[in-house]
């Protein structure tokens, strides 16, 4: 269905005031965000952008929507262009792209994995399907190469009974088969990554600790590879079996 020209009109204003509102997130952080400030670098009063955004919290959850599908769209797109058959080139490609996406736009990873915003709480059937992509993209290279055979079995501790509950919801978002001790590895993979990340942007390693940051990332990235056995392609005869 075409838009309307008010409709066109109400979408061109909305992409203006949240490109205004990232520019204030870079600028002066999540915590002082105005609605106030915004309508006068858009040249309006500010209530004509309450027709608009009706508060703070709703420019924060519209930039944290934008962010978050941003993010999603870096991620699926680099590992989207990386052969299924090499599951360790896939998570390689998708740790680049969050790295790469942090260090370019740290305001906006700030306002997503740095310190919550006093007072505003994300609404969690708006925020929630774009929050998780990035995740869902992790476990289901994990699950792809559970399913060619390209994951090592590895003696994991057993998960507890709550432990198993919640494999079993993650497991349902992801539309995968993975066992729970394999599932869990990838949880493993999304925290480290992330961990790794938010130390660099947020300058946690201190300013001489690595003259490297990126062969560190390198690193990291192939130490958890190993560690929750993503194989690399098999060559030869023996890999005529794998799925396609």
């Amino acid at each position: 269905m075409t838009a309307t020209p008010r409709q066109r009109a109400r979408e061109r204003t909305l992409a203006d005031i949240t490109r205004i509102g990232r520019q204030h997130l870079a600028r002066d952080g999540a915590a002082a965000l105005s609605l106030r400030a915004v309508a006068r670098d858009l040249g309006v009063v500010s209530s004509a952008v309450y027709r608009y955004v009706a508060s703070r919290d709703e420019l924060l959850t519209l930039l944290v929507v934008e962010c978050y599908t941003e993010l999603g769209d870096a991620v699926d797109a680099a590992v989207g262009g990386v052969d299924h058959g090499d599951p360790a080139a896939r998570w390689r490609a998708l740790g680049h792209a969050v790295r790469d996406w942090a260090l370019r736009e740290p305001a906006s990873y700030a306002l997503l994995y740095g310190t919550p915003v006093p007072g505003y709480r994300a609404p969690a059937e708006r925020t929630t399907g774009p929050g998780i992509r990035v995740a869902v993209a992790l476990v289901r290279i994990v699950d792809d190469a559970h399913r060619r055979g390209l994951l090592r079995e590895i003696p994991d501790p057993a998960p507890g009974r709550h432990l198993h509950e919640d494999a079993a919801r993650i497991r349902a978002q992801v539309s995968g088969d993975l066992p729970d001790e394999a599932l869990l590895r990838g949880v493993l993979m999304w925290a480290s990554l992330f961990g790794t990340v938010s130390f660099e942007v947020f300058g946690q390693y201190g300013a001489d600790t690595f003259t490297d940051p990126q062969a560190l990332f390198d690193h990291h990235l192939d130490v958890l590879a190993e560690t929750v056995g993503l194989e690399r392609p098999r060559v030869g005869p023996e890999s005529a079996t794998a799925v396609q």
